[in-house]
């Protein structure tokens, strides 16, 4: 027998043909014998064998695999059918493409940020350790001494980690200089996580004593970028940072860090012997763990929170902030990585997975929309089958048939979309602020949540029609062929489906509505500085071979320099640059003000040069700037209008003095400058003060530079002065503050392009299915339309019933609509900071976007009524 019953089946029916021959050949050559005639000979043979057709259907349902041949039959008809209706295949393919599409493309990004498990051994173990203060989010920071007393005094983990990611100057031979993603980590990380390596050893216990050499790991894509996969690489030394080290290993290729969108370069030790401790003092350490087995995270939880009390009241040594009561730890699960990046997209996420669940049903009920259309006009085709004996499965089964093939084939284009898709989002994302590798391609989750979405749709909008189809009653339908013989109920049908599409897509106007004005909001809030015309400079003098005080000279001499180029008003250097974080805080003691118990005294510090607000075009409300003749003299701060009107009102605070705790030595407050939003545009004002960093005697590496020109104009030039000034100092970044700012708001931004391009093509699929029923319509009552205007209906009363039928379903829709668009709103706005949804404008610009789309669709069919002439409209059949 034949591998594939197709083929199979075929020989074995030409052998039954040839077989039920030869049988009649020989029954009439028996009855020649016999004295018979031929031709009589041939007809009573026949008829003694009864029904062929009957013996050969018969013997076929013997052989088997009928469903399996009547299947490949449906589907052959259904290819046949959409071919011979291309226009129909394609719109149905591309809507459902979109909705497909769209919802997998999104799918993989959740996939990526929130489900798929960490290539490490027993995912589902992980936690990771976080605190929060009350009205802030949560953190994942802690001490060196805080990690050592949870590793020692917990009984819930198995083994517990720390690591500060941070980047390194990397060189040595055949190495260039390169800034690389690193990660300090205790001896035991790869251990807990029970990572292999794929060459070498992983840094392990070894690694943690005061004698043990200086060693690193690094990745797979690394090594194989920078070292072509060189397997010598194992005893090859480099520098990182300032540290010479030895490569020991190489980590597996599918680990590249505990966080789905950092992939690390290099792994160093963390242990208070290695050169690397003192280089992470200033990092705060992330904590992650594995529970024992049959330990809960519950049971975690529990443990965890009695000894967060030792870390609070280890603050207290330094903090007399009785607020830090109210912090608590938490632990969260970590299989699927650190929550930092999936903190701040998941809810964007989850909400753009709803825009595109809404899209699809959209897409859903157009295509049945169009199918039931289309199975109206072929009634007649219907009813001949059922008058020839096809069951109503039968029908039901063809009409199912002919759904899962176009869902099928919008499933296929649709996961090409994805592809391209995914992309533009990952590019969208990594616009942020930080660095971002985000490997969020479909994969095999990804392709059978398609394929199972693709099913779901095939049967969702082709389950209808096809009933609708199998339920034809053969006499009525033969009967009204090519009149309007469509029942009330089936043409409510056909329009509430127009109905669910109007108000799904009002629902997904008014979302884009809401997250554009939400976006445009934050684009001209008032950020406390100029952001254009300044062009942003990051240097890394972490290998350069300066000292302090070289390097502070090399800076202010470099400062002159830059503002002698042409296009250059002012340079400037600071800490940390407006809208990429909010650095460090401390609590401090301000001259003349009276603390109340437990109040928070917390102040956020930045560092900077002088020039600095002037090139950052941030006004100074008192006093003075800072000045390079400030270095030896007494400590001066200049502090932000926040500030003064918390601790002084309406007082003078120039001349005052600010202590912080920890430090004897007071600052004195000689200026007073504007608010500056210093994390994102969402941020409320935060209390400030400024240090001159060279009067600190820190160096810091961020060039603020004010331009008269376009900044980009001048960074050419600015690099090749820093390469003249300071040959061993890097450039590791330049980018204007205007890219920094957007950065700032990427999540926004992400949702305001999403959903109104998934708003825009939501209104055009209405459109689509608009246009095709009222066509329909029109052309099914062209003899009714004829009759009306032989007794003196006008070419506009056609076309005003039209346009009446097309508003009608649009009105029904925005009545059930707007209230999902309101249920809408207060869902996002319990999701999304800040969200403003007092206003009505985006319903209103969601109701008036739809009955634009639905003028628009109804200008052709109401053209065509109106056309219409009557002698041959009363032919029309």
């Amino acid at each position: 027998m034949s591998r594939w019953p197709r083929f199979s089946r075929r020989r074995r029916n030409q052998e039954l043909d040839e077989e039920i021959q030869a049988h009649l050949a020989m029954a009439a050559r028996d009855r020649i014998a016999q004295g018979d005639r031929p031709h009589a000979a041939e007809l009573a043979a026949r008829r003694e064998f009864g029904n062929r057709t009957l013996v050969q259907e018969a013997t076929r349902e013997m052989w088997g695999w009928n469903s399996l041949e009547r299947l490949w039959q449906d589907v052959r008809y259904a290819l046949r059918g959409m071919r011979r209706t291309p226009g129909f295949t394609a719109v149905a393919v591309v809507s459902l493409a979109l909705g497909i599409g769209a919802n997998t493309a999104i799918f993989s990004l959740i996939n990526t940020l929130m489900l798929r498990m960490l290539p490490v051994e027993h995912p589902g173990q992980l936690v990771e350790l976080l605190f929060k203060a009350p009205g802030q989010d949560h953190f994942n920071a802690f001490s060196l001494q805080s990690y050592q007393h949870y590793r020692e005094h917990n009984h819930v983990f198995s083994g517990l980690i720390a690591s500060a990611d941070t980047p390194f100057a990397v060189r040595g031979d055949g190495v260039e200089p390169e800034i690389v993603h690193g990660l300090y980590a205790t001896p035991n990380y790869f251990s807990v996580l029970g990572v292999k390596p794929a060459l070498g050893r992983l840094i392990g216990p070894e690694d943690g004593s005061a004698e043990s050499p200086n060693v690193a790991v690094v990745s797979w894509s690394w090594w194989k970028s920078r070292f072509n996969s060189d397997r010598a690489i194992v005893g090859r030394r480099i520098v990182a940072g300032d540290v010479p080290v030895t490569i020991v290993g190489v980590t597996q290729r599918e680990f590249a860090g505990l966080e789905p969108a950092t992939r690390q370069d290099i792994w160093l030790p963390l242990t208070p012997h290695h050169p690397s401790y003192a280089a992470t003092a200033r990092y705060w350490l992330k904590l992650a763990a594995r529970l024992k087995p049959g330990v809960s995270i519950e049971q975690a939880r529990a443990e965890m929170s009695v000894l967060w009390q030792w870390t609070i009241a280890d603050e207290f040594k330094t903090n007399d902030d009785r607020s830090v009561r109210d912090w608590k730890m938490e632990v969260q699960p970590a299989g699927a990585g650190l929550s930092h990046l999936r903190d701040q997209y998941a809810k964007p996420a989850l909400l753009l997975m709803g825009v595109v669940a809404l899209l699809l049903l959209i897409a859903c009920t157009n295509v049945a929309s169009l199918l039931l259309t289309r199975g109206a006009a072929r009634q007649r085709e219907m009813a001949l089958r059922v008058s020839l004996g096809a069951s109503r499965f039968r029908l039901l089964r063809q009409g199912l048939t002919e759904s899962l093939l176009l869902a099928a084939a919008g499933g296929l284009l649709g996961i090409l979309l994805a592809y391209w898709g995914t992309g533009a989002l990952v590019r969208i994302i990594a616009s942020g602020r930080e660095r971002i590798d985000l490997q969020a391609r479909p994969d095999g989750v990804v392709l059978l949540f398609t394929a199972g979405v693709a099913l779901l749709t095939g049967i969702l909008f082709g389950l209808a029609p096809a009933w609708r189809a199998s339920g034809c009653a053969p006499a009525a339908s033969l009967r009204d062929a090519g009149r309007a013989g469509e029942t009330r109920l089936r043409r409510l049908f056909g329009k509430s489906l127009v109905v669910t599409q109007v108000a799904f897509s009002v629902v997904l106007l008014s979302a884009a509505s809401l997250f554009v004005r939400h976006l445009s909001n934050l684009e001209h809030v008032d950020l406390g500085f100029h952001r254009d015309h300044v062009l942003l400079v990051e240097l890394n003098p972490a290998s350069s071979g300066y000292d302090r005080e070289r390097l502070s000279r090399a800076y202010q001499e470099l400062l002159g320099r830059l503002e002698a180029i042409p296009g250059v008003r002012s340079a400037t250097i600071c800490a940390i640059v407006p809208t990429s974080g909010v650095g460090a805080m401390r609590t401090a003691t301000v001259e003349g003000y009276q603390a109340k118990p437990g109040e928070r005294r917390f102040l956020s510090e930045n560092w900077v040069a002088p020039k600095y607000f002037g090139t950052l075009g941030m006004p100074l409300l008192m006093g003075r700037d800072f000045s390079f003749q400030d270095q030896g003299g007494p400590r001066v701060a200049i502090v932000n209008q926040t500030l003064v009107r918390y601790f002084f009102g309406n007082g003078n605070p120039l001349g005052r003095h600010i202590t912080f705790d920890g430090d004897d030595r007071p600052f004195e407050i000689v200026g007073v400058v504007g608010n500056m939003k210093s994390t994102d545009t969402r941020e409320p004002g935060l209390r400030f003060v400024y240090f001159n960093m060279f009067q600190s005697g820190r160096n810091f590496s961020q060039f603020a530079l004010r331009t008269s020109v376009d900044p980009a104009a001048v960074a050419g030039e600015v690099r090749r002065v820093v390469r003249a000034s300071l040959k061993t100092v890097p450039v590791v970044g330049v980018k204007t503050m205007a890219e920094q700012v957007d950065a700032s708001i990427v999540p926004e931004r992400l949702m305001a392009m999403l959903s109104g391009l998934f708003g825009s093509l939501g209104a055009v699929i209405v459109a689509i299915g608009l246009y095709g029923l009222l066509s329909y319509t029109v052309a099914r009552r062209t003899n009714e339309i004829g009759i009306r205007m032989a007794l003196g209906a006008t070419e506009r009363a056609m076309s005003r019933m039209v346009l009446r039928d097309a508003l009608g379903m649009v009105c029904v829709g925005l009545a059930i609509g707007a209230p999902m668009a309101l249920w809408g709103k207060s869902l996002a706005a319990s999701l999304i900071q800040d969200l403003s949804v007092k206003s009505g404008v985006p319903i209103v610009f969601g109701a008036a976007a739809m009955i634009a789309v639905a003028l628009v669709a109804a200008y052709v069919p109401a053209r065509r009524a109106a056309r219409v002439e009557p002698v041959e409209a009363l032919r029309y059949e």
